[in-house]
């Protein structure tokens, strides 16, 4: 059963103060993308396939925060409708310097699911950048996938 934490907010348009706000603290987003993707490799070379994907992305977390960027891990992603805020249970694996959403998984290959999955944070957080990682696999280079909005 789901449960919800609704809390009602004053009316204004906040996907144009958010939009504008990630634009500006995300100039060289390419360049962390990179960083991000770095650790990622390093952490899979050092582990392999078959872990859990929490020990996956408790492992990049330290390498991200090793290199300096700012990341939360398992960061709470409201949904708003309108002047609604509902807590929903969302919850973004990794979130790097406020515009790069990384979701990291351990399965057997990649689905329609997960592309949805990491598409609906990227539109909730109004970040345009995520990565997508599925740990589960030989190479990495064969799990990892970039998605823009």
């Amino acid at each position: 059963m789901y449960s919800f934490v609704v809390e009602y907010l004053p009316q204004r348009n906040t996907k144009d103060i958010t939009k504008e706000h990630k634009e500006t603290q995300c100039m060289n987003r390419e360049e962390i993308f990179k960083k991000v993707l770095d650790a990622a490799f390093r952490v899979h070379t050092e582990l392999g396939p078959g872990l859990l994907e929490s020990t996956y992305e408790e492992c990049l977390h330290y390498e991200l925060k090793l290199m300096g960027l700012q990341v939360e891990k398992q960061k709470a992603l409201p949904v708003v409708y309108k002047e609604v805020r509902l807590d929903a249970g969302y919850r973004i694996d990794l979130l790097v310097e406020n515009c790069i959403v990384v979701e990291l998984k351990s399965v057997e290959s990649l689905t329609d699911v997960h592309f949805a999955q990491i598409l609906t944070y990227l539109k909730l957080s109004g970040c345009r950048l995520g990565l997508l990682a599925n740990f589960n696999v030989r190479h990495l280079k064969d799990g990892i996938k970039r998605i823009i909005l």
